[in-house]
């Protein structure tokens, strides 16, 4: 951001990463310089840093309705996303097939590859022209040897939100774990999770907390009775689940984070949501211009439109003081179209023409105005 002028600025990505909060920040600072024991140390320099700790766990377990000993701190979603589909294939004994969407992100589909290549099998769901599964699909995927369904609350490029409380029925009504990946939902939505999913996974960077720290939800079902595995060994950190040295300031800036969402989600969601009224509005008088997904349940702050005859690739690099997304952030530095966009039916040119934008709480009426006029 050196190079734009910060008051000509306009962030239009936050689904892809959010600006630290100011307040979260100063959580943080002492935890560099002046309270910087490892939390695993016996002596008393050590036993306040975890303490530290601990109180950050009970801000994240607070925020999801989860028990603080079901939390596990990870260095961020993709971690978490391995470690729960990879750490229930390894301990499952005898059930080898998992299913899952063709629009999840990267890290589900891209794991779930390895574990075919070693002997596993997934059935990837087709999705319609809103970007939803057919649960009636879903249901006839289901084999004896199923383990675990797979699926994003919302969607990170479209914000189509799915029913995961549906698909955890049926999970659980078939003896199958459901895995979620809430990492676009938690902080914006309010969350119950224990009627979402046995695992839930999510990040700090997309609710204004720093990068580099996730959590994983494991319910005492699977994490207490041995029915996952640990994908990272040597010296049995967090409930034996995920060993390392633990990311002290991160991880109080994670539980800041979360207290804050909680305290702010009633007024961010009623905020943003006019904004993204107004940008829709006003994106819907350009000539050739159509949403992406409109007829679905969308997040609040995702907007991702089809604009005809533009390149989403040239309007981002022209426009040098905005930011927006032609995909996911994690894939779109590969020269191909969105696979969420042709999987919902649209055309490789109009996938290319596709932007997202989404909003956070400190974006304006002003911004959304200099924005349409770029387009």
């Amino acid at each position: 951001m050196a190079q734009n002028n910060v008051s000509d600025f306009i962030y239009f990505d936050n689904n892809a990463t959010t600006r630290v909060d100011p307040s979260v920040f100063s959580e943080m600072m002492p935890f560099f310089s002046e309270m910087y024991a490892n939390p695993a140390s016996s002596h008393n320099s050590g036993l306040q840093v975890k303490k530290a700790v601990e109180a950050a766990r009970q801000q994240v377990a607070g925020l999801i309705n989860a028990n603080v000993d079901e939390i596990v701190f990870t260095s961020g979603a993709t971690e978490g996303i391995n470690f729960a589909l990879k750490g229930l294939a390894f301990a499952s004994q005898g059930k080898t097939h998992i299913v899952t969407s063709i629009t999840e992100h990267s890290a589900v589909i891209d794991t779930c590859k390895y574990l075919e290549k070693i002997g596993y099998s997934v059935t990837y769901l087709n999705v319609n022209r809103n970007g939803e599964i057919d649960l009636g699909e879903l249901v006839a995927s289901l084999r004896p040897e199923t383990l675990a369904l797979c699926f994003m609350w919302v969607n990170n490029e479209t914000g189509v939100i799915s029913d995961v409380k549906k698909i955890y029925e049926i999970g659980r009504a078939n003896g199958i774990y459901t895995i979620c990946d809430a990492t676009q939902g938690v902080g914006k939505m309010e969350l119950d999770v224990r009627e979402f999913a046995d695992i839930t996974i999510f990040s700090a960077h997309k609710m204004y907390g720093p990068k580099g720290i996730g959590a994983v939800y494991v319910s005492h079902d699977i994490g207490k009775r041995g029915k996952i595995q640990s994908i990272i060994d040597g010296g049995g950190h967090e409930h034996g689940l995920r060993s390392g040295t633990l990311n002290v300031p991160n991880i109080v800036g994670f539980g800041a984070a979360c207290g804050i969402a909680n305290a702010e989600m009633t007024t961010n969601e009623r905020n943003i949501s006019r904004l993204t009224y107004l940008l829709e509005s006003e994106l819907l008088r350009l000539p050739g211009v159509k949403i992406n997904g409109a007829a679905a349940n969308r997040l609040y702050n995702t907007v991702n439109f089809c604009k005809k005859d533009l390149d989403a690739n040239i309007f981002i690099a022209k426009h040098s003081n905005l930011a927006v997304s032609n995909g996911s952030a994690c894939t779109s530095q590969l020269i191909q179209p969105s696979h969420v966009l042709t999987a919902m039916g649209l055309t490789n040119e109009e996938a290319w023409s596709s932007l997202r934008v989404s909003l956070g709480k400190w974006n304006t009426d002003q911004e959304i105005k200099r924005f349409i006029n770029c387009l």
